[in-house]
């Protein structure tokens, strides 16, 4: 499986630190103590800088010296033909990789912007740990996740940590993105819900402004905090509802159907027109849901709150995926999301509802 981590060839480390825990394939490197900022970029091989350079076409002659160099020097010695206007090659200054083509008006993020991000939080929530940080590919992709103090907690048992996590490219493609993601730490599972039409992120361009994203930084910590507390109050209702295994098995069929189809089959009872594949992932859901040690421990088996972590959790535990970057974008912004969510709006409904909302 592969994990797409940067390696960098200068200091034979990969591009990645963790906290107490390996992750990612256990490459990089594993710390025992909270990093601070300054202290997490070296870590996570971040401290490397991005330029925007000018792009130039060259003729053939000093484009055979470009495909056969038998100098050192021989970039200085290239002379170029055509200056290619309005478009840059943002250029990884250490290793001299060419990250992606923007233009005229992208503005780089810089590594370091990003950590600053995260240290503006800091005025406002005493005590944020850095956990992750890491790059991808030749260091086009970097991601940073930061644990913010206190939990979310559901019952007597169950405590779900709070996190802020930051991605953001010097490809070209994509904008800087912050979000709040509450995790569960028994087993895991990224928790993603939209409450009263909130949303848990926030996208900045590249051409925005350090002022701009520091006020964002702080519109980020408030969206946390809302989010936290209403979490709070809708989970804790959610495990003292129970709902019996017939109606959870219907509460995920419909939340993990890929299509209206599919919802119109199950709405005639019409089984036989299923796909292998659906049925498949829905056995494999339920038996999360009844089987694993994660859920059988918890005291909130049976409920509301635990047929909505059977959908959560198999996108996190049970899933396959033919890479960590693609698990990572399913959970975050792929069909893991969208499941979840689709689940987390059943769970409302049923709540408000009760049974009659999964007819």
């Amino acid at each position: 499986m592969a994990h797409h981590l940067n390696y960098n060839e200068q200091t034979e480390k990969h591009s990645f630190f963790t906290v107490k825990q390996k992750a990612w394939h256990k490459l990089g490197q594993l710390i025992e103590d909270y990093p601070t900022s300054a202290e997490a970029i070296v870590h996570a091989g971040l401290d490397y800088a991005v330029e925007k350079r000018p792009l130039f076409s060259l003729n053939a002659e000093e484009l055979e010296k470009y495909k056969n160099p038998d100098a050192d020097d021989f970039f200085d010695q290239i002379q170029p033909d055509i200056i290619v206007p309005d478009y840059f090659a943002n250029v990884r200054t250490d290793t001299q990789a060419v990250l992606g083509v923007v233009g005229k008006d992208y503005t780089v993020v810089q590594n370091t912007d990003a950590f600053a991000f995260f240290d503006s939080i800091v005025g406002g929530a005493d005590g944020i740990l850095y956990e992750t940080a890491g790059a991808l590919g030749k260091g086009e992709r970097i991601f940073i996740t930061a644990k913010l103090p206190d939990y979310i907690r559901v019952g007597k048992d169950d405590c779900i940590e709070k996190y802020l996590f930051l991605t953001t490219s010097h490809d070209g493609y994509g904008s800087v993105t912050a979000a709040f993601t509450p995790v569960r730490i028994v087993c895991q599972n990224t928790l993603n819900a939209a409450l009263n039409h909130q949303t848990n992120c926030i996208k900045i361009r590249h051409t925005s402004s350090a002022k701009d994203r520091l006020k964002q930084a702080h519109q980020l910590l408030g969206i946390s905090n809302l989010l936290a507390v209403e979490l709070q109050e809708v989970f804790n209702q959610w495990s003292k509802i129970q709902i019996n295994d017939h109606l959870v098995k219907r509460l995920v069929q419909i939340a993990m159907a890929p299509n209206k189809q599919t919802l119109e089959h199950l709405a005639d009872h019409q089984q036989d027109q299923l796909s292998s594949i659906y049925t498949n992932v829905v056995s494999n859901v339920m038996e999360y849901a009844f089987c694993s040690p994660t859920q059988q421990d918890q005291s909130t088996r049976g409920t509301l709150y635990g047929a909505y972590n059977a959908v959560t959790g198999y996108f996190q535990n049970v899933r396959g995926y033919k890479d960590e970057q693609s698990k990572f974008k399913c959970i975050m912004d792929g069909a893991g999301a969208q499941r979840s969510q689709v689940a987390f709006n059943l769970c409302m409904e049923f709540a408000r509802s009760g049974a009659s909302s999964l007819s």
